[in-house]
């Protein structure tokens, strides 16, 4: 708990000086008994999960498309023949729970997950939005073929996360989210099971339609000899009705919520980066 308090003392230190900007210009903020409503617009930045949640009763859909590496041009049509898709299904039990359920392309994996409000920014009052992300994903990808001595077990992924927002003004809103993932089976055997990361994101307004959005997820212990880099993605997204349309360049182009911060394969100074988008509907 006491380092809870000492990362929410950072991240308070750090953008304080904006905390005035909320008392300026309310017209385009929603607030609900003093609640700050919404610091992002979709359940997710552009890869990372935001403090969003679903709304009582609310169903959503949310197709992810990730394309190839846009480096080979048109041989492949800039990553076109070279993609992967996830679809997910989320539901809003109550006003701070959220349960969802998704299948990836990327080792064909089922994920089962649930996001859990645990603190409100309040206007004038408590400067952030505390969120919990839980889940548990299943490699059905993994053959005895390969692996004599597979278990169910060795199939499993876990990770938690912990999401703090804040909704700076109308325009700005920032987050970061310590990660910890465990690999029952990693098949480099200088990695950890168990892994850490750090997701700093934010999102600014452009119009009342438009917002540009980023993300960067250093891993902090990735094996020496790893192949994979840290996770760095820039979005745009377009909200109308009862859409969010995002799209985004990023390095990383596995959608699962730990893939894409162990797996990132891109390069930026390469080129080798990857085109896509999400498109939610509720319902």
């Amino acid at each position: 708990m006491n380092k809870l308090y000492v990362i929410l003392f950072l991240f308070y230190s750090i953008f304080s000086f904006s905390q005035d900007d909320l008392l300026d210009d309310l017209e385009n903020v929603a607030i609900i008994d003093k609640k700050v409503n919404s610091s992002f617009e979709a359940l997710k930045i552009i890869n990372i999960e935001s403090t969003k949640i679903a709304g009582k009763k609310e169903f959503y859909l949310l197709i992810a498309h990730r394309f190839g590496s846009i480096k080979n041009g048109f041989d492949d049509l800039f990553g076109l023949d070279a993609a992967t898709i996830k679809f997910s299904f989320f539901y809003g039990i109550n006003d701070w729970l959220q349960v969802g359920f998704a299948r990836s392309k990327f080792r064909k994996t089922y994920d089962f997950n649930a996001k859990y409000k645990l603190k409100s920014q309040v206007y004038d009052g408590f400067p952030f939005t505390i969120t919990g992300f839980s889940s548990f994903a299943i490699n059905s990808a993994l053959k005895k073929d390969d692996f004599p001595n597979l278990t169910f077990a060795n199939r499993l992924t876990y990770l938690s996360e912990l999401l703090i927002s804040k909704k700076i003004n109308d325009n700005i809103s920032l987050q970061i989210a310590p990660i910890f993932i465990h690999e029952n089976l990693v098949k480099n055997s200088e990695q950890s099971n168990s892994q850490f990361a750090l997701s700093l994101a934010g999102s600014f307004r452009i119009s009342d339609s438009w917002s540009v959005t980023t993300e960067y997820t250093p891993h902090f212990n990735r094996a020496s000899n790893s192949n994979f880099n840290n996770a760095l993605s820039l979005g745009l997204d377009w909200q109308v009705g009862g859409h969010v349309f995002q799209l985004m360049f990023t390095n990383s182009q596995q959608l699962n919520d730990s893939h894409y911060v162990t797996n990132a394969t891109g390069n930026w100074s390469k080129g080798d980066i990857f085109f896509g988008f999400n498109l939610y509907r509720v319902f």
